[in-house]
């Protein structure tokens, strides 16, 4: 026997009836509860804002990292407090990021920079992205401008340069002690204040002298890092070449030793005029003996100053002189000097320096006739020669001998060093302009 259940018999009407489908399930009571449905609501969302939130990542990671629309380098000035919007409106307008004020708020909120962001000047690069744009800002990465002080300046011609410098800002109130100003390549934030550029010089100055000054040869006829200075910024302005300024110091210091007056022009010229540093013409024969604090023709030993400020490479020349008995030295004509111990040989160099200019007059005297005279198209654009200046003794040297930018050396006319006796006398035949 089966345990099948009994056929039901029904009638063919019922028969062709569709059975009835059972109830469903009965939901239990934990699915109605509204926490319940509440979660799964809240589940639902969280998980549609989470892809949105991928998709928004995902977009906005392009965004930022995609080339910026610069097509070459620009520098662009971020002015003091200003704000978020302020820096967007900017880098819009020059060109530094798209015109899309939200994806940048978006950017500096999401890198967290909001309140990083730094005013100053700053180079973007060419297709800066924006994550470039925004570190840059963060980072405070701004321009460095270099400013070079050339070496045997007077601190009022620095006090000048500085002022006429756009970049920096304030005023200074006060030209600082001559020699105290170390010449040299500085480097700077636009709006920077001048005074402190020269506090910058100051001490890079004194750090140096007292450096040089601890090493310093110790048969050296200076008593204190102050005199150091003093026949530094003389050898400064008597030669231009680097090779010589060791031979120069040499003749100071020998003459220093034994007692003969150092008798160099540029003294002459700095006791005329003072911090303007140059006279514009040949010294006067009278002003050779013309007393002043700074003549070396008739003051004993060292000016009671610096006449310049020396750059590193006199100053440690001055420190540690050659090791010769040079007494005197003249020009060559192309910017040297021929250094000599005797009287008698250096009177020989001076005649023949003397017969080299003379030759070069006849010369310049010569091309001037011969030159034909040349009638200009127009009267205006008519210019006068150029005056003829007779070389000097000690020229400023080549440019190629100086790393930083030439300066003007205002020299005396050609003249012979002194003969060796204290007196201090005039140069025998100087040639010099007479009143």
């Amino acid at each position: 026997m089966t345990d099948r259940s009994p056929i039901t018999p029904r009638s063919p009407r019922a028969a062709l009836e569709p059975e009835a489908l059972p109830p469903p399930p009965r939901r239990s009571r934990g699915a109605r509860n509204p926490f319940v449905i509440a979660g799964n609501a809240i589940i639902t969302i969280l998980l549609v804002l989470m892809i949105g939130g991928v998709g928004v990542y995902v977009y906005g990671k392009q965004q930022i990292e995609a080339a910026g629309p610069l097509i070459e380098d620009k520098v662009v000035n971020i002015p003091q407090r200003s704000g978020m919007g302020d820096i967007a409106d900017i880098l819009q307008r020059e060109g530094v990021i798209e015109n899309n004020r939200l994806l940048f708020f978006g950017a500096v909120i999401a890198m967290k920079a909001r309140s990083d962001l730094k005013s100053g000047e700053y180079l973007f690069g060419k297709h800066a992205t924006l994550r470039d744009v925004i570190d840059t800002l963060v980072d405070g990465k701004v321009v460095q401008h270099a400013f070079t002080i050339p070496e045997g300046l007077t601190s009022e011609q620095i006090v000048t340069r500085l002022m006429e410098n756009p970049m920096l800002s304030g005023v200074i109130r006060e030209v600082p002690r001559e020699g105290t100003l170390l010449p040299e390549t500085y480097k700077f934030t636009r709006g920077t204040p001048r005074d402190q550029v020269i506090q910058r010089m100051q001490q890079a100055q004194r750090k140096l002298v007292q450096e040089i000054w601890e090493r310093r040869a110790a048969d050296v006829p200076i008593r204190s890092p102050e005199q150091l200075v003093v026949l530094a910024s003389i050898i400064e302005k008597e030669t231009g070449r680097a090779e010589e300024r060791s031979r120069v110091a040499a003749v100071f210091a020998n003459r220093i030793r034994q007692k003969i007056r150092l008798q160099s022009d540029p003294t002459i010229i700095y006791g005329l005029v003072g911090g303007k540093g140059t006279l514009g013409r040949p010294i006067k024969r009278s002003e050779i003996q013309q007393p002043t604090p700074y003549n070396t023709y008739m003051i004993e030993g060292l000016p009671p100053g610096p006449i310049a400020n020396p750059g590193r490479a006199s100053l440690e020349a001055t420190a540690s002189p050659a090791r010769t008995r040079d007494l005197y030295f003249v020009a060559t004509g192309d910017g040297g000097h021929t250094f000599t111990e005797t009287y008698d040989q250096h009177r020989k160099n001076v005649a023949k320096l003397r017969g080299l200019e003379r030759r070069q007059k006849i010369d310049e005297l010569e091309d001037d006739d011969d030159a034909p005279e040349a009638v200009p198209a127009k009267p205006t654009a008519a210019s006068p020669p150029a005056a003829v200046t007779p070389p000097t003794v000690k020229p400023a040297a080549a440019p190629a001998a100086r790393p930083a930018a030439p300066r003007k050396r205002q020299t005396a006319a050609p003249r012979a060093a002194p003969a060796p006796s204290n007196a201090g006398a005039a140069d025998s035949e100087p040639e010099t302009q007479t009143e």
